[in-house]
């Protein structure tokens, strides 16, 4: 019997996390179910490929299943987008178009088909013992290797756009739910880059490095996978998104063609004062528009163009100023910071705080003590 080693135990408990929290992802109720079982299967997709750790404890030879296996790694990067998508756009929806996400799966699996799938046990024996000479190998890791940065790079894209909407269109504090996607990407980009280096000691350095880049890589997928538990527990909203069909206010402007009305800022200024609606933590430009009857787009690029904020922005700074006007209230010296925060609109301390100093220069503790 083969002796176990160290990577076979970490592979062994990162496959165990990995369809545990897929499980748990798949079966938890939520309005994101799209999303929730695009994760789920990019969870199981990397339990798969992390089953490599070990599979030599349970097959004494080559298959066409461990073939199979290693091939659903060209699945990987296409699901992550697409769950990017699904979390970034509320409207997003999987269509048949998605499918040629798939074409690096069934390429690489053409590239595999002469000499292991239908190769006998005998030769994929001799294959796998010299896999690392052979043009399906390299192959497979430049393939691999130039779909992640392609994928990488098209999530980023897509996350600082649907970002940007956000902040243009929503007041909501779940903004901080674009950050934690942003360091998933950004982990995950982490990983491969590591990866690629690791790869390149295989083929082209001393077998003594490749061996301790692939352990520092064997823990960082672990503490990555840890990481993402935690994230999870800390936080098991899975996220509202954005409608699609939004455009940005330049890209408003542009349609529009509207120069600067001061009678609309008068009206949106008055509004805002007299009823507050910035009191509503879940207010979007869409429900201001309507409520103050104007129609969206030009709200959009009265706010954007015309008085140069977010309309994240505009509405924390009238929240922010209903604060101060609460902290420096001496009937009110009882609120606690937590109260005033609920009071004005917000529904998390780390963003009341942080909104608060980028306007005040401040923490709102630090604000009350100097009245």
């Amino acid at each position: 019997m083969e002796t176990v080693t160290f990577t076979n135990i970490v592979g062994i408990i990162i496959t165990f996390i990995l369809l545990l929290l897929a499980f748990f992802i798949y079966s938890v109720p939520s309005s994101n179910k799209i999303s929730n079982k695009l994760f789920a299967s990019y969870l199981v997709l990397n339990a798969i490929e992390f089953t490599g750790f070990y599979t030599s404890l349970i097959f004494n030879e080559p298959n066409n299943l461990l073939v199979a296996s290693r091939e659903f790694s060209y699945l990987q990067m296409p699901v992550l987008f697409l769950y990017i998508l699904s979390v970034c756009y509320s409207d997003f929806k999987l269509q048949w178009k998605h499918l040629w996400h798939a074409i690096p799966y069934i390429i690489g699996n053409l590239v595999m088909l002469p000499r292991f799938y239908m190769g006998s046990t005998t030769q994929k024996i001799e294959l796998f013992t010299n896999f690392n000479s052979l043009y399906e190998s390299y192959f497979s890791h430049i393939a691999l290797h130039l779909q992640s940065v392609f994928y990488l790079t098209a999530g980023f894209i897509v996350l600082k756009r649907a970002k940007k909407i956000f902040k243009e269109n929503y007041s909501s504090n779940t903004i901080t739910t674009y950050n934690w996607l942003f360091q998933l990407l950004l982990f995950t980009a982490f990983l491969y880059g590591f990866a690629i280096i690791k790869n390149v000691l295989k083929f082209f350095g001393a077998p003594k490095f490749f061996e301790i880049s692939h352990k520092i890589l064997v823990i960082s997928v672990l503490s990555f996978v840890c990481w993402y538990v935690l994230k999870a527990l800390r936080y098991p909203q899975l996220f509202t998104g954005v409608d699609s069909k939004i455009l940005l206010s330049t890209d408003l402007a542009k349609k529009l063609n509207t120069k600067e009305n001061t009678k609309k800022i008068e009206q949106l200024s008055l509004f805002m004062i007299k009823n507050k609606p910035y009191l509503n933590p879940s207010l979007t430009l869409r429900h201001l528009a309507e409520e103050i009857q104007m129609n969206t787009r030009d709200l959009s690029v009265l706010i954007n163009q015309s008085l140069n904020k977010h309309f994240f922005d505009f509405i924390n700074e009238y929240r922010i100023e209903e604060a101060k006007n609460i902290l420096k209230n001496p009937s009110k010296k009882e609120f606690t910071v937590l109260e005033v925060l609920y009071e004005v609109g917000f529904n998390s301390k780390s963003s009341f705080n942080m909104a608060f100093k980028k306007h005040t220069g401040l923490t709102p503790t630090q604000f009350r003590k100097s009245i």
